[in-house]
């Protein structure tokens, strides 16, 4: 690429780059600068391998400007642009940017593509909310494929391939198709079966400490000559299972001089001594790579647009090797960042989670302390709000943080106004109550008169939390109740009206009856906690979510023991959020 080129390209990036960030108020992204760029000026199209290199030094330039250096950057060089942009704008609730080139294809289609080696934590979620958002965006569809070609680095979890399904109807989405890799092996072989008839592939027995200082060096593996016939027997004898782990690779021939060592000679297939843990692929020992497998799965499966790290741009390039052999068209790719989630004291990683799993240090995959969608899901947060907290990081190249605050408050308004209200104690103090009526009568909901009102006993005295119990002498209002004095071991009922809360003379405090009331664990983020609630909250059915009045939402678990977190005949609740 020459200078003049070169500086066009800079220009029309720039402007590219501004409009992608002023449009959606965040950090300008590479690959939703790249589809317009490239499609508004097609005569950079013979340049494509080195634009991208271009055009995220731009990008990361754009990205340092403050909002307003950006929109007052953007009306110098783009003033049309940028009044038609904002005329669109307006009324516009679109969170996404759209995809690059979607008008291109007759049907946008993408791909989640998990590693089933165990149910999805909170990270994987920004996966399938995107796609399938963008797949009603678009009128389009949805593949969820289980990349499972690894059977001893990351083995599958036999149980992970209905969870994982599981964990994206919780987020409210349905793939149009469903497809495991590991039934697909005879395909693959096919493929690399061509790609050794076009003399792009070699088979390799060099270790890789050998192999990595030739290719560093940028010297050709001794291997790489060997003719057609002979690398499609030693291909044959690696599917038949010849050859151990370690001893037979075979590569893709790519440019061993390219200044990018990790696309030099990639390693298509390698032999895997440990079986695959699903009796179907159990046999196989000659496994594809990712870069491979996915490589060819996206092309066979029609995906148009891809979602990846910013941290496999590497992939791309060492699969547009394999695409060139083919002839195929490359999917649209946008690159993203990395998520990082607050709250949690358990790292985001599966491995690590399965390991305190089976060390006991967690009760299971949807323990509340875990990171995960099947403990969101016990909690009683929706599958939506998590998706609406993931569709506001949008799909920058920035790493993002989540807050979990996010998440809470999405949830709050969409349970809010369904939760009935009950009384949860926890640590109670005892106490007797005089003069006053039997029983309290708070409304099952304040927003909600017509659903009507619990009926609190206080003839067996009450419990009150230790911060609630009023100094002697002091008064405080049992909410639902009314107005009490502390008098030594009993609180006295007083004629007092509500004016004494609204005048802020006297604070109101939930309680529970000491006698006739329902045993409760709630199970939290920090563990366990044990209390009593009032006796209408046994009316309650597993899974409904309510508020403990002063205290948050909870998901209910069971009652007299069918939780199986019960110990002995109480009732089992999860804690969602405030």
């Amino acid at each position: 690429m020459d200078d003049e080129l070169r500086e066009r390209v800079e220009r029309e990036a720039e402007k590219h780059a501004l409009l992608n960030a002023v449009k959606y108020e965040s950090d300008a992204d590479v690959g939703a600068v790249m589809g317009p760029l490239m499609g508004e000026n097609p005569e950079f199209r013979p340049h494509g391998g080195e634009i991208p290199g271009v055009i995220g030094g731009v990008v990361s330039r754009v990205n340092g400007l403050s909002t307003e250096e950006k929109r007052a950057r953007l009306e110098e060089l783009a003033p049309e642009e940028l009044a038609e942009m904002e005329a669109e704008d307006e009324g516009d609730d679109q969170v996404l940017p759209d995809l690059p080139n979607a008008d291109d294809y007759d049907e946008v289609r993408m791909r989640a593509a998990p590693n089933p080696n165990g149910p999805w934590h909170i990270g994987h979620a920004r996966m399938p909310a995107v796609i399938g958002t963008y797949k009603d965006l678009y009128d389009g569809s949805f593949v969820l494929r289980y990349d499972d070609t690894d059977p001893e680095t990351k083995r599958p979890d036999l149980e992970a391939y209905d969870a994982i399904l599981e964990d994206v109807h919780y987020l409210g989405f349905e793939p149009d198709e469903v497809i495991t890799a590991s039934d697909r092996m005879e395909t693959y072989y096919d493929h690399a079966r061509e790609v050794i008839e076009m003399g792009g592939a070699y088979t390799c027995s060099c270790s890789g400490e050998a192999f990595s200082e030739l290719k560093n060096a940028g010297e050709p593996c001794p291997h790489r000559g060997k003719d057609v016939e002979t690398t499609r027997e030693e291909f044959e004898a690696m599917v038949d299972g010849e050859y151990s782990s370690g001893e037979m690779v075979l590569r893709i021939k790519t440019d061993i001089e390219h200044k990018n060592p990790a696309l030099r000679d990639w390693v298509a297939f390698r032999m895997v001594d440990t079986p695959h843990p699903r009796p179907e692929a159990e046999d196989y020992r000659a496994w594809p790579m990712l870069d491979f497998q996915s490589g060819v799965d996206d092309h066979l499966t029609g995906v148009t647009h891809i979602i990846r790290g910013i941290d496999l741009q590497d992939s791309a390039k060492r699969q547009q090797f394999l695409y060139d052999y083919f002839g195929w068209d490359y999917p649209e790719v946008v690159h993203w960042g990395h998520v990082q989630v607050d709250a949690y004291d358990v790292k985001m990683s599966t491995s690590t989670l399965k390991e305190k799993i089976d060390a006991g240090e967690l009760d299971g995959w949807d323990d509340p302390r875990a990171p995960t969608l099947k403990s969101l899901r016990r909690r009683g947060i929706r599958g939506s709000a998590v998706v609406d907290a993931m569709l506001e990081l949008g799909t920058s190249t920035s790493d993002v943080d989540l807050s979990m605050s996010a998440i809470y408050a999405n949830n709050r308004d969409i349970v809010d106004d369904e939760s009935d209200r009950y009384f949860f104690v926890r640590d109670g103090e005892r106490f007797a109550v005089e003069g006053g009526p039997d029983a309290g009568h708070p409304a099952l909901h304040p927003d909600h008169e017509e659903r009507g009102d619990r009926t609190v006993p206080v003839t067996g005295g009450v419990v009150v939390e230790p911060d609630d119990v009023p100094a002697e002498g002091d008064r405080t209002w049992l909410k639902g109740y009314g107005c009490v004095r502390r008098e030594g071991d009993a609180l006295v009922h007083t004629d007092d009206s509500i004016e004494v809360v609204r005048s802020g003379d006297v604070d109101v405090v939930h309680w529970a009856p000491a006698e006739d009331n329902v045993t409760v664990r709630m199970r939290t983020m920090e563990g366990d906690v044990t209390g009593v609630a009032e006796p209408d909250f046994a009316d309650t059915d597993a899974d409904d979510v309510v508020q403990f009045e002063r205290l948050g939402f909870v998901r209910v678990d069971g009652h007299d023991g069918d939780s199986r977190d019960a110990d002995g005949d109480e009732s089992v609740v999860y804690w969602a959020h405030k």
